[in-house]
């Protein structure tokens, strides 16, 4: 079975015209069969962010992949985003079930086992995103929690997807194989490639994902 990639944003990478070449990677993405991607632009300002995920909304429009947007949830309601994504210590799932539709998609980061279990105790959650499970520039002081770490956080909430982040390249999707999750997420692996290279990087995570099985 296919794993659940999700393709997480950083424009700062990207350089002059950062935010049209993101969406372009965005367009990219979700030709290739992405399953989510997450807009994770957190300094931008309100109508800025507005419009970004906006434009992604429609460069995904009629491909299986769900636009989420970082912690706002009024501007993925606002701009039709599919769902939101929660750091562990934003508003509980249940009051925002209260004001999303019912396919609106709520996912939530979680770095230890309390987090892990409080969240899974929510019930209205949809999956969960744990990390940092190897070693990552993106929190080069956080200590990886290793495939180890990922099987216990997978046994922790046995009812939810588990999502894997954190130094997740080629080479170590292959080694998920055991531990249970359903999926990752990357920053590096989508932003640090060529735009002409996301098509062919997404079909090659999915292929790393299948070799392991």
């Amino acid at each position: 079975m296919h794993p659940v990639v999700c393709m997480i944003t950083d424009r700062r990478r990207l350089g002059e015209g950062a935010e049209s070449a993101l969406i372009r990677r965005v367009a990219a993405a979700a030709r290739a069969g992405i399953h989510l991607i997450q807009i994770r632009e957190r300094d931008m300002p309100d109508g800025a962010l507005m419009t970004l995920v906006a434009q992604a909304v429609e460069a995904a429009r009629g491909t299986r992949t769900r636009i989420l947007v970082n912690d706002r949830i009024d501007v993925a309601l606002a701009a039709g985003a599919h769902g939101v994504h929660l750091r562990g210590d934003s508003a509980p799932t249940r009051r925002i079930r209260k004001v999303t539709p019912p396919s609106f998609l709520i996912g939530r980061s979680v770095h230890t086992r309390e987090e892990i279990e409080h969240a899974a105790a929510e019930a209205e959650v949809d999956y969960l995103l744990f990390g940092t499970v190897f070693d990552t520039t993106s929190k080069p002081n956080r200590q990886p929690a290793g495939l180890t770490g990922l099987a216990e956080a997978v046994g922790a909430a046995p009812k939810l997807p588990v999502l894997a982040i954190g130094g997740m390249t080629l080479d170590t999707v292959g080694q998920l194989s055991g531990t249970g999750c359903a999926g990752f997420a990357a920053i590096s692996q989508f932003a640090d490639v060529p735009e002409s290279d996301i098509a062919r990087t997404v079909t090659a995570a999915l292929r790393a994902w299948d070799n392991q099985r």
